[in-house]
């Protein structure tokens, strides 16, 4: 099996016995703990501000259903990164040689382990909800494979399908309440370009290493200066969603922090084409990633009322 047969070649022919807290550490980072508990915080506030605005703060966080849907994401989302790290084990020792040592410690073979032990878990989960999740379930599971092994070696269809993976957490919430809105799709289409602006200047900071394993990106094919390029042309195609969110009365004072990403994607932008070095890059797309964790705390203030009024009811 090529799963089988990349594990054996990626793994370490001296074997060293690290205490048990090492090997949690070590997990925790392959599955990207911060980032899974962002997901979680996002779903549950999706759900409480968007998707079932008209239910009590108790019965949506006492919702059985809804939490086997987080909690099967947490396990689908855990394989995804476990797999991601697998085939990405050989780019990663250039483009992140501290995070590689520390995920190393836990060995490939016990990664695949978990890895189909979660997609497992996850479906299984998934199925106690309904027959439409645990089908959501298998698709994402399927797709994240396919993303990994095969789609992520193409740079136009790993840059839009990593974006695209890294927003269905919230459609599974989306399935769950079936609740139609145009302010969610509107909502989708930021985030979505967002995640692409971070892609693209994720494979700028990773270039050396990519262009070492002969993994193929769109700076590697195109040049930095398309890249850019590219970069700031989906910088003005965030403006649309934004302008039509920030006129939606549905999301109340989180209008604020839509007028903050302009700005901040912005200086993203102007800083983009002075930057050169991968530290540069690591800083822009640091700078991304704590404006999309401030949009999921940003969601509570849709309606500041309603937490009081939830408790009350």
């Amino acid at each position: 099996m090529d799963l089988l047969k990349i594990a054996e070649e990626n793994t370490p022919k001296e074997k060293i016995r690290y205490p048990l807290y090492f090997k949690f550490l070590s997990l925790l980072s392959v599955v990207r703990g911060f980032n899974i508990a962002v997901i979680v915080v996002a779903q549950y506030l999706a759900a409480i501000f968007i998707f079932s605005p008209d239910k009590s703060l108790k019965n949506v966080l006492l919702d059985v259903e809804l939490y086997f849907i987080v909690l099967a994401s947490i396990c689908v989302i855990a394989a995804g990164y476990i797999i991601n790290n697998f085939y990405n084990v050989k780019r990663d020792i250039i483009n992140k040689p501290i995070k590689n040592k520390l995920d190393s410690i836990v060995s490939q073979q016990t990664k695949l382990n978990i890895y189909f032990f979660l997609n497992f878990l996850g479906f299984f989960i998934g199925f106690l909800v309904s027959w439409r999740a645990a089908l959501f379930f298998a698709v994402y599971i399927f797709l994240i494979w396919l993303y990994s092994h095969k789609l992520k070696k193409h740079p136009l269809l790993k840059l839009f399908s990593a974006s695209a993976l890294r927003l269905l957490p919230f459609f599974a919430i989306f399935v769950y309440y079936k609740n139609i809105s145009p302010v969610i799709f509107t909502h989708a289409a930021f985030l979505f370009f967002v995640l692409l602006i971070r892609e693209l200047i994720k494979d700028l900071e990773n270039i050396k290493g990519d262009v070492v394993s002969g993994f193929m990106t769109l700076p590697i094919k195109y040049g930095e200066y398309f890249t850019k390029l590219l970069i700031s042309l989906i910088t003005f195609f965030v403006l649309p969603p934004i302008y039509f969110l920030i006129k939606y009365p549905e999301i109340g004072l989180m209008k604020y922090y839509f007028y903050l990403s302009i700005l901040t994607l912005f200086v993203v932008d102007i800083f983009l084409w002075k930057g050169k070095t991968k530290k540069d890059y690591l800083i822009l797309q640091t700078v991304l990633k704590i404006l999309m964790t401030l949009g999921v705390v940003s969601l509570i203030f849709i309606d500041t009322s309603v937490i009081v009024e939830r408790l009350l009811k």
